[in-house]
């Protein structure tokens, strides 16, 4: 699905006192930032927010980073929380491909949502949860090795069992009609086309 582009997405962005502007300046310091020890929770591709905001708001003992590559859909989530106090939350506009530049050992847990498939077979490096991007994500978890994700692509999520089954990952759960209570605006739309949403949850001890 092509990104719409919009006027001044990074001025915009930029105002809001949830992007964090320079978060290589954070690494090792995230706890500090949020001024607690509590665990850190990241979605990679948040996207326009619903998720990331919903789990903030219902966890407040839980801190919670949304990370974007682009800075358009990123937009829609800081207009959502223009009128919101939310402590345990923070937006980042940066490529996951070099998350080992903003994260050491901090993350309890990862959210794969809606994730772009990359279908050919010469992208497969670019999947969120191909081995290029496991072994990144090894490097960033505080202790136990947590992932959650959720597609509308069923050759993606077969593909991702395989993938973290053959890097050392436990399946805990699968499901291929799954309903969360934290949905994306991604998942609103295909529930609502009757796609079923698969699930997996896998860890690393």
């Amino acid at each position: 699905m092509r990104l719409k582009h919009i006027k001044d997405a990074d001025k915009i962005i930029m105002a809001s006192p949830y992007l964090i502007n320079e978060p290589t300046k954070y690494k090792k310091k995230w706890n500090k930032l949020f001024n607690n020890n509590n665990d850190i929770e990241i979605e990679i591709g948040t996207g326009k927010g619903k998720f990331i905001i919903s789990k903030a708001l219902n966890n407040p003992n839980i801190n919670y980073i949304g990370i974007e590559k682009y800075d358009s859909p990123l937009v829609s989530a800081v207009k959502k929380l223009e009128d919101i106090n939310i402590s345990n939350l923070k937006l980042i506009c940066f490529d996951a491909y070099n998350i080992n530049d903003i994260f050491d050992k901090e993350i309890s847990k990862i959210y794969l949502n809606f994730s772009d498939p990359w279908p050919k077979k010469r992208h497969e490096k670019r999947r969120l949860t191909s081995k290029n991007f496991i072994d990144k994500y090894d490097g960033i978890f505080k202790n136990k090795k947590t992932i959650e994700i959720k597609t509308d692509n069923d050759d993606l999520y077969e593909y991702s069992i395989d993938s973290f089954i053959n890097n050392g990952y436990e399946v805990i759960k699968t499901d291929t009609n799954y309903l969360d209570e934290y949905r994306t605006e991604y998942e609103d739309k295909f529930i609502s086309k009757g796609k079923n949403i698969n699930y997996i949850l896998v860890v690393k001890k």
